[in-house]
């Protein structure tokens, strides 16, 4: 058995100590790192996070060389147990890597814990501390002693990640399975069991959606939510048995606290979304990453299914649980619409293409990459929505191509050609036409007529000034105003803004918020904008074009009265 102990080197610098003892290695032994972590499409090089590595054997210095970014090499003499030690740099607060300080640590295996080529399905074991007297330690991994937990091999040890410190913890059973919710950073008006209680109806609601009954076992002997609470941010990251999770403490729930706010209802969205992950992507996964190849970019054209149906189902989750009314629900599908719509390059690239391109831009955005790419999140949960839609036109649901998929696949790989295959199934005719259309085309998707069928109006309303024009703005350090991204097709565009620049003036009156010219302009006529590029100042003159598509934007409104088939399928939809 490999073992791993993971010790804090030094809190204040932010560094782990690693050591792996390895028992009858290889006369020349190699070690590898991921350069990636699964579920986030980007190669991140980990490695570069290691220093002071060393290797010995019955205490004698071994020598240890590297032989490309993520690989080490180690000439062993007979066949006595190899030490190889190191320090991590770990000062990513993500939910992707690791971290350290003198009150929190958290790591995923994949930044942390190397590889013993040729032992990748040995069984690990993984020891942790000693710890500060006042931290406690939450993993789903199987325990094995006081701080000691064991893994059948290195792709389940690294699939666990491991949240350390002080901090909150509550826990739920949910299909017989018990599942905890850490908390780290909390405000003191945190209302715990509010989430938990919430929480407990999502995982409810999900095992139900896949199994049949929420009694019914899951896939997992134990579940942990690891919830970072921090000033500003957001984001998750799905793992076997387990999900990280970072939200803004201000978006916890609070002790008597009215309603459920807007914030709330986001972290709800994303505990939804990674919990579903726990069936569509760790277990239901891409054929082309299975298995998955740490050392490269894994590329699959299939992330419109695996991340944007996910991001379907998270919301509806709510929605079916009762957590929110249907008009919140069209309030959140709304955004999604309109953020779409907002996206030229919803026109540029498919979904198949935005896909397979996430490695290259996905995750590596600037200011032109909503000009020539879609985001197989929305555009995907928008695709689920209208498959959904029109499968129940023909009599079936996308609930049931789900369960069909899992059923077939046994909770394993797929690939399109398994989706074409259940769509048609349950819907009794063939769906590739839609699929051509919609996943590997860049047509928008026909959800006005669907929608209707559910008693959900589409309307439209007129956008800000900003956005009619195609621009996307944020805080400028000389106006308070400054171009982020220009869209391509817009008004700005043909006058020649450019990301960066400050604006200044509209027809010779100072703007600190370019909608403040609505108050001496014409919406429909052009006019002078004066702005800074580069320390120059530029005047160009802009004018509107109503017909490029920024100038209106989408709402979507229910029916206060919808007639009898409207309202039997929305009820077949909700529940």
């Amino acid at each position: 058995m490999l073992r791993f102990q993971v010790e804090i080197a030094d809190a204040r610098t932010h560094h782990f100590r690693v050591t792996l003892t390895l028992p009858r290695p290889d006369p020349v032994q190699v070690f590898t790192l991921p350069v990636w972590v699964p579920g986030s499409y980007m190669v991140r090089d980990f490695s570069r996070h290691l220093s002071d590595l060393r290797a010995s054997q019955a205490g004698q210095t071994r020598v240890l060389e590297a032989i490309d970014k993520r690989c080490w090499q180690v000439h062993c003499e007979g066949h006595g147990p190899l030490v190889l030690s190191y320090l991590v740099y770990a000062n990513d607060r993500s939910v992707r890597g690791a971290f350290l300080d003198d009150s929190r640590g958290f790591f995923n295996g994949t930044s942390l814990l190397v590889c013993a080529e040729g032992r990748q399905g040995q069984a690990h074991e993984l020891a942790i501390g000693p710890l500060p007297l006042d931290w406690d330690l939450a993993t789903a991994m199987t325990g094995a002693g006081a701080h000691r937990f064991r893994a059948g091999s290195y792709e389940e040890l690294v699939d666990h990640p491991v949240e350390l410190g002080r901090f909150w913890r509550g826990s739920f059973l949910a299909g017989g399975v018990r599942h905890e919710i850490v908390v780290s950073g909390a405000l003191p008006t945190f209302d715990g069991q509010r989430l938990v209680q919430d929480t407990r109806r999502i995982c409810e609601q999900q095992i139900a959606f896949w199994h049949g009954s929420p009694d019914a076992r899951p896939p997992f002997s134990h579940y942990v939510f690891m919830l970072n609470a921090v000033d500003e941010g957001f984001g998750g990251l799905e793992h076997r048995s387990s999900a990280a999770l970072m939200a803004s403490r201000r978006d916890l729930p609070r002790q008597r606290m009215d309603g459920l706010p807007d914030g709330y209802v986001n972290l709800l969205g994303l505990i939804s979304h990674e919990y579903f992950h726990t069936w569509n992507v760790k277990r239901l996964r891409p054929r082309e990453l299975d298995p998955i190849d740490p050392a490269r970019e894994n590329h699959t054209r299939l992330l419109w299914f695996f991340e944007g149906f996910t991001s379907y189902y998270d919301d509806l989750m709510l929605l079916r649980t009762g957590l929110i009314d249907l008009e919140r629900y069209v309030k959140l599908l709304t955004r999604t619409v309109q953020a779409v719509a907002a996206t030229p390059g919803r026109q540029v690239q498919s979904l198949a293409d935005a896909s397979f391109d996430a490695w290259i831009k996905f995750y590596r955005n600037d200011e032109n990459t909503p000009n020539i790419t879609i985001s197989y999140y929305q555009k995907g949960a928008l695709l689920a929505l209208a498959l959904d839609l029109s499968l129940r036109r023909d009599g079936g649901s996308l609930d049931a191509v789900m369960r069909a998929l899992w059923q077939s696949s046994r909770g394993g790989p797929i690939d399109e050609a398994d989706i074409a295959l259940a769509l048609e199934q349950i819907a009794g005719r063939s769906y590739r036409a839609e699929l051509a259309s919609w996943v590997h085309g860049t047509e928008d998707l026909p959800l006005a007529d669907l929608l209707a069928d559910l008693g959900i109006q589409w309307r439209t309303e007129r956008t800000g000034l900003a956005a009619s024009l195609g621009l996307r703005l944020s805080e400028g350090a000389v106006s308070g105003v400054q171009v982020k991204t220009v869209l391509a097709g817009g008004a700005a565009a043909a006058a020649g803004v450019s990301a960066g620049d400050e604006l200044l003036a509209v027809d010779g009156w100072r703007v600190r918020r370019l909608d403040d010219a609505l108050g001496w302009i014409e919406p429909a006529q052009g006019f002078a904008l004066l702005l800074v590029r580069d320390q120059r100042v530029i005047t160009l003159t802009v004018v509107p074009q109503p017909d490029s598509g920024f100038a209106t934007q989408a709402t979507l409104h229910q029916m206060a009265q919808p007639g009898r088939d409207q309202a039997t399928r929305r009820r077949a939809w909700l529940e």
